[in-house]
């Protein structure tokens, strides 16, 4: 038996374990690469990756060092008695090597490939072979089997709700903060609303991170369905609710490695919201030549897909398409999109009117999911409820339910102003040019990140006007967005 020790070691999802190259107990000369390992003496295995330690100042002969996730994950105290066997790979990989060569799996194989990655049975690498195995070739009943196993059995129960509601974008937009401004409308009208919201991002700042400007995001699901049903609306983060396991792991390797595709994507979404139990889902697909979704047939290939696994999982869903040829809003970066959710949501004059049209738009389709609103009401319904603030003062119960941030963000001190280099017309903006930027300058590390858009699509501009100011809070992200800057693009077209 080896004494447990904790590493404080993140190590992105991974479970690690560390042993010293003299322990007594488990020989370890022929081993030459990191092995599979299973951890006996708490209540389940915990299975990790063996790495050899050589120095008994981090671990002493007579101990088994855990990385943080497997400490977790082991559930005992550090100095309790542990035993370890070398173990296989998983038994599902050879479904997944099937999956490789070709093959159509069955609804049996993909629920034992999510077992084991829920597991920590999979590495990150093995992962990344699931997620390239099904990213050349997957049948609609295969994604549909592959959501339901990510789905899991540990959906939250809403009672006698009889709709419970909520909004996801499939292909983000820079600056695409309707979330926050709909929960608050349909929180207002009665409607149950749990938003989900996830830390995982393209890089830009997440809906959690804009979340975060106003109150914390880490409710457990007593506390979510308290405060849902008290003031009809949450704004939570999936990592701190116990659904959905596999599904997490998994987007944390896409982000990694940039492995995801849209039918993943689909797949996702469907299986953390039907885990959260929602009953009737919008889906909003944005559509332009810089998005994620560049042309209407693919949105509508998408559409098609998302509709037959809703209505396989009984799944209420209602997928829009719209326009995504250019940032939404003026603020890209969490401050400035608070900022501006803010505007909208006090009825501000120099409230973005882009923001606030599509806010009100996907929350008038959520208020129709109640059969008491005729096709057509709901978007009347939503701005009635903004305009008399009534949306406000929900946001505002949201926040103090969630408790407050005491300590406001700044925005960067590090500013540069774009200007434009010829009069004309702002005939579109590159959405990829602008998010690079965003993300060079610092957005999803550092909530005072960003870029403020002065200019849109349609405004007239002369030489040496603002386009867009930039934000960083550290002189290096600063120094990497100007070399973008330097060849002579600013990712608008002017003419």
């Amino acid at each position: 038996m080896l004494e447990l020790k904790h590493l404080p070691i993140s190590s992105f999802s991974e479970n690690i374990a560390y042993i010293h190259r003299e322990c007594p107990i488990y020989k370890l000369d022929n081993i030459k690469s990191m092995t599979r390992i299973e951890i006996h003496g708490g209540q389940t295995p915990v299975y990790a990756f063996l790495q050899i330690v050589d120095s008994s100042k981090i671990i002493r002969p007579d101990e088994l060092g855990l990385n943080t996730e497997a400490f977790r994950q082991m559930g005992l105290a550090e100095g309790s008695k542990v035993s370890l066997t070398l173990t296989p790979p998983a038994p599902s990989m050879s479904s997944v090597r099937r999956k490789i060569s070709g093959n159509i799996l069955s609804d049996k194989e993909y629920a034992e490939i999510v077992s084991d990655i829920e597991s920590r049975r999979y590495s990150n690498m093995d992962i990344a072979s699931f997620l390239v195995a099904i990213g050349s070739f997957t049948t609609p009943n295969e994604l549909l089997a592959l959501t339901e196993a990510l789905r899991g059995d540990r959906i939250i129960d809403w009672g006698s709700e009889e709709i419970v509601a909520d909004h996801c974008c499939l292909g983000e937009i820079p600056g695409n903060k309707v979330d926050l401004i709909l929960t608050a409308i349909v929180a207002a009208y009665g409607l149950p609303i749990p938003k989900t919201v996830s830390c995982v991002s393209n890089g830009l700042s997440s809906f959690a991170d804009t979340m975060k400007i106003f109150a914390g995001t880490d409710l457990d699901v007593r506390s979510l369905k308290k405060q849902v049903l008290e003031k009809r609306g949450a704004i939570v983060e999936l990592d701190s609710l116990e659904i959905a396991a596999a599904d997490k792991l998994i987007s944390t390797v896409e982000q990694q490695n940039g492995l995801s595709t849209l039918e993943r994507a689909v797949t996702s979404i469907l299986a953390t919201k039907a885990a959260a139990g929602i009953s009737h889902l919008l889906i909003d697909i944005p559509v332009g030549p810089r998005a994620k979704v560049k042309n209407t047939q693919e949105a509508m290939r998408l559409r098609k897909l998302i509709e037959y696994i809703g209505d396989m999982m009984e799944l209420n869903v209602d997928v829009v398409i719209t326009d995504g040829s250019e940032p939404i809003g003026n603020g890209i970066g969490a401050v400035l999109e608070a900022r501006d959710i803010m505007k909208v949501l006090t009825n501000k004059e120099d409230a973005p009117e882009d923001l606030k049209e599509k806010a009100l738009f996907l929350a008038g389709r959520i208020l129709e999911f109640d059969p008491k609103l005729r096709g057509g009401q709901g978007y009347v319904v939503a701005k009635e409820l903004l305009r008399s603030g009534k949306a406000f003062d929900a946001m505002e119960q949201i926040i103090k339910s969630q408790g407050k941030t005491k300590e406001q963000a700044q925005l960067g001190h590090l500013t540069r102003d774009i200007v434009a280099d010829v009069d004309g017309e702002v005939k579109k903006i590159d959405n990829m040019f602008i998010s690079r930027l965003s993300v060079l300058c610092g957005s999803g590390q550092y909530p005072g990140a960003g870029i403020d858009l002065v200019k849109k699509t349609g405004d007239k501009v002369t030489a040496g006007d603002i386009l867009y100011r930039i934000y960083s809070c550290n002189s290096n992200d600063f120094a990497f967005a100007g070399t973008v800057l330097e060849n002579g693009k600013n990712g608008f077209d002017i003419s």
